[in-house]
């Protein structure tokens, strides 16, 4: 009986991610990045269920998402807040649909207009009953999530560094999108020679 010859020397190893052929991942740091941005991506989607979920415990199930994590910017410190810090906060440039958020919970009874120092301007601040939600929601916060996350290891040297990586890639990816709006869009650029292919 015949046996196939093995092939000889040390077999070549794909480089991390090619064997994916993703068009996002073509060397090893693409693939790094990518898989860095779709963790992103899953947290984000993660959290928002979870934020969600928790604020409907706590008492605000009317609010989204958004309204929600937008009182909790109001209450950060204690201290009024104007719209467009509530958006740099978040680093958000929609600062209408923030305008609409601090509506909806002033109608609520969440939050209330404080006057700053030019008479054009106002900031937010929670009430009593925007006070007591989002004290709720920070207590079962710590029962469910953070006395969980306490068991592991080095937690919070983790999550520390984490955030400074985080902090870091979201300049470079604004400046990236600074960037890229100096290119001419694909959709701009005339078709290439369909006479080529004939």
């Amino acid at each position: 009986m015949r046996t196939r010859n093995k092939p000889q020397g040390r077999q070549m190893q794909p480089e991390p991610g090619s064997q994916r052929k993703w068009h996002l991942a073509r060397t090893p740091h693409e693939a790094a990045t990518t898989e860095f941005e779709w963790s992103l991506l899953r947290f984000q989607q993660a959290w928002e269920r979870w934020v969600t979920q928790l604020a409907d415990v706590a008492g605000m199930g009317d609010l989204s998402y958004i309204e929600s994590v937008v009182l909790h910017v109001i209450r950060m410190q204690d201290r009024p807040k104007t719209a467009a810090q509530i958006a740099r906060q978040l680093n958000r440039d929609d600062i209408p649909n923030i305008q609409y958020c601090l509506r909806k919970l002033e109608k609520m009874g969440l939050c209330r207009k404080v006057k700053e120092k030019t008479p054009k301007t106002f900031a937010y601040e929670a009430t009593e009953a925007g006070r007591t939600l989002t004290d709720n929601y920070a207590d079962l916060r710590r029962q469910i999530l953070t006395e969980q996350t306490m068991i592991i290891g080095q937690v919070d040297s983790k999550l520390a560094e984490a955030s400074k990586l985080i902090n870091l890639l979201t300049g470079m990816y604004d400046e990236a999108g600074r960037i890229s709006g100096t290119y001419s869009s694909l959709h701009n650029r005339p078709p290439p020679d369909a006479g080529s292919n004939r």
